[in-house]
């Protein structure tokens, strides 16, 4: 009878360990660059840039940054990608490097079309 009980909880970890890991299509759709922090040096401060990427899902929008003004790859406009999502980072690779990006924001993309 305890069995049965350890099975069902085996079962629903795996269940949900499989869901998390499952990667999602995307299409990167735009790129821009933001400000994500200030460099001083000699009583100037100069801004620092990071690059903040927008991705499509056929259901949702993902505004991405990178982690550190010093990551400097440039991922160009319509290239798909497949993608995991753990907290607040997007994980994927493009070219034959991992990137780690932080989400800044999420929409639904039927939500904005109306």
């Amino acid at each position: 009878m305890k069995v049965r009980p350890i099975l069902v909880v085996g079962l629903l970890l795996t269940t949900s360990w499989s869901y998390a890991a499952t990667a999602t299509s995307g299409t990167v759709v735009s790129m821009t660059s933001v400000e994500c922090g200030t460099k001083k040096k000699k009583k100037e401060s100069t801004a620092l840039l990071c690059q903040q990427y927008l991705v499509h899902t056929a259901s949702s929008e993902y505004k991405i940054q990178q982690q550190k003004p010093g990551d400097q790859h440039v991922i160009p406009a319509n290239t798909p990608i497949q993608f995991t999502i753990s907290k607040n980072k997007m994980k994927f690779k493009y070219d034959g490097n991992k990137f780690e990006f932080i989400i800044v924001s999420t929409a639904a993309i039927n939500a904005m079309k109306n």
